[in-house]
């Protein structure tokens, strides 16, 4: 994870301290109130059997037309499973969290010691972790993936130094010294060690290996720019020479990989906070464009800097949604595309409202359509909010072909990162600017005349974590008296034909029964039962049974007040499809 000290500084330092843990009914027109939450920091916990499989939770349906139900609602139908290529992974493997893939850790000065062949029987240390031989580490079982830790003074060989005759940078934050990656010296002795252990010795065809976090180097082998800037700084280092390392160094890691050149993940950034002002901005996106997966570690700050993520296909258009790309190739299921949900309350972050920031870094993440995600289970609030991750397990990877769901979370949040003025993207036509307008995936929310949807007071949340991460109203409201008397949705096409002959096809609506009133779902000429509020002040989730053939030719609904309704706040809209 990366951690910011405001943008006060002018400078965003990376910060990371892991954590290795063992892983621990009535008519149609009749309405149901089921007092169980559905999930939150005090819902009923159903038991639940650990598996790989499908649901560990029974899908809350639409009985005979509507069901109300208390709290937010995650489930989903019995057939969903996992998508391929998707998964928690951690340090340690944890099967009854459904945490199946470890870690593999070694330093470069522990497995090549010396030129030449390989130490596979050493034992070595990085970050103040001390790492088991690799054949001991490989003597397991179970999936894995890999860190060499490679640029740091004490990680790398001491022969490579002497060699390349380089100096080293820092220190970095953990007080560590690192060797310059981008000297072609030092990096053909990386990848000349690369070459040995993962071609010559098999190890990229092990059917184990989920990934690798390349290239290895700085603090924690996540690759910020905190060591590239000094030696900017020391007069060591221009643009010309770091592009012209950087320009060749992922292509030189993705030939060497070959057919499993998918399994190398870059751990950088787009805008880094870097040396080189805008010349460094996409270089993230350069890397997946040679064909390596990504990865990110920030998204607990969920409204901070992933807005405008070109490495993801994530950009941010002039009315302040979000469009991600998913026809890129970094999207094709067969790369990485990793995030890491650990720090809550850990790693130096607190919240007094752990379910709110593991939610809302959650529906980042799968905005962003990750299909790996760093947990470790207690930090990672596990046990609190099963029903959460267990759909987080069900949704990443997941394509608009495959996925059970579809959903926009409805909010309006600060992305500071874009507050300066002259900042952002779209070339200054950003109109709502620093404010991001939903989290969407394949559902969009659509302002069309009658149907604007207005920022709501309901729920707003300041400065999470840290005043990078700004502030969040969750929620948008209607305004009838301004004529605004609903919210418009729009699916993705992809999605809608693949509702074709769902015999099982609903709306699920969280929002705040708060006024009187009631809504209805409407999909053409087709209006739902009336959802009557209580006023209850309540956060819930009406479920709505559709027509089957509701999308067929069709992508749209609303959400309509009835005739004299109180103004509506509505926080989340999924439709689900058995």
């Amino acid at each position: 994870m990366t951690l910011s000290t405001g943008l006060s500084t002018g400078q965003h330092t990376d910060e990371k301290r892991w954590i290795r843990r063992s892983a621990a009914a009535l008519s149609i027109l009749s309405i149901t109130l089921v007092t169980a939450c559905a999930q939150g920091p005090a819902a009923v916990d159903e038991a639940a059997s650990a598996t790989d499989e499908g649901p560990q939770f029974e899908f809350l349906d639409a009985g005979e037309g509507v069901v109300i139900r208390t709290g937010d609602d995650w489930s989903l139908p019995s057939g969903v499973t996992p998508a391929p290529n998707s998964g928690f992974f951690s340090e340690e493997a944890s099967p009854s969290d459904n945490v199946f893939t470890r870690s593999i850790d070694v330093s470069w000065r522990q497995i090549q010691p010396e030129p030449g062949a390989l130490d596979r029987e050493s034992s070595g240390e990085a970050q103040d972790m001390s790492f088991a031989s690799l054949d001991d580490q490989l003597a397991e079982s179970e999936p894995f993936w890999m860190r060499i830790f490679a640029s740091g003074e004490t990680w790398a060989p001491e022969w490579v130094v002497d060699d390349c005759g380089v100096s080293t940078y820092g220190p970095d934050y953990d007080g560590q010294r690192h060797l310059p990656i981008w000297d072609e010296c030092v990096w053909g002795h990386l990848m000349d060690t690369y070459e040995t252990l993962f071609v010559d010795e098999g190890l990229a065809d092990d059917e184990r290996l989920a990934f690798v976090y390349v290239p290895g180097a700085f603090t924690w082998a996540e690759f910020d720019y905190e060591m590239i800037t000094a030696a900017v700084d020391d007069g060591d280092l221009d643009l010309e020479t770091y592009l012209s390392w950087y320009d060749h160094a992922w292509t030189d890691l993705v030939d060497l990989f070959g057919d499993n050149a998918n399994k190398l993940v870059f751990t950088g950034e787009d805008y880094p906070w870097g040396p080189f002002g805008a010349d460094d901005d996409l270089l993230a996106k350069q890397a997946v464009d040679a064909g390596l997966g990504i990865r990110t570690g920030i998204t607990e700050l969920s409204n901070f800097h992933l807005s405008e993520a070109p490495a993801y296909g994530s950009h941010i258009l002039p009315n302040g949604h979000m469009e991600l790309d998913d026809t890129l190739p970094v999207h094709d299921g067969t790369r990485i595309v990793a995030t890491e949900n650990e720090c809550y309350n850990d790693c130096g972050y607190e919240t007094d409202d752990p379910y709110y920031a593991v939610r809302q870094s959650n529906l980042k993440a799968l905005q962003l359509h990750t299909n790996w995600i760093y947990v470790v289970p207690e930090p990672s609030y596990f046990a609190e909010y099963p029903k959460l991750w267990d759909w987080v397990r069900l949704s990443m990877g997941q394509t608009a072909d495959t996925s059970a769901d579809a959903w926009a979370a409805l909010r309006d949040a600060e992305d500071m990162y874009w507050a300066e003025d002259g900042a952002g993207p779209v070339d200054g036509q950003w109109e709502s600017r620093p404010w991001v307008r939903n989290l969407e995936r394949w559902l969009v929310q659509v302002d069309e005349p009658g149907s604007v949807a207005h920022r709501s007071d309901a729920d707003v949340h300041t400065d999470v974590f840290e005043p990078d991460n700004g502030t969040a109203h969750e929620g948008l409201s209607t305004d009838a008296a301004a004529g605004d008397t609903g919210f418009v949705f729009d699916l993705d096409t992809r999605y809608a034909s693949a509702t074709e002959g769902s015999s099982d096809l609903v709306v699920k609506v969280t929002y705040l029964d708060s006024g009187s009133g009631g809504f209805t779902v409407d999909v053409s000429d087709w209006s739902s039962p009336v959802v009557e509020r209580t006023g209850d002040g309540q956060w819930k989730t009406a479920t709505i049974a559709l027509p089957t053939d509701s999308f067929d030719g069709n992508t749209s609904f609303r959400v309509s007040l009835t005739d004299g309704a109180d103004d509506l706040t509505a926080r989340f809209v999924r439709v689900v499809h058995a």
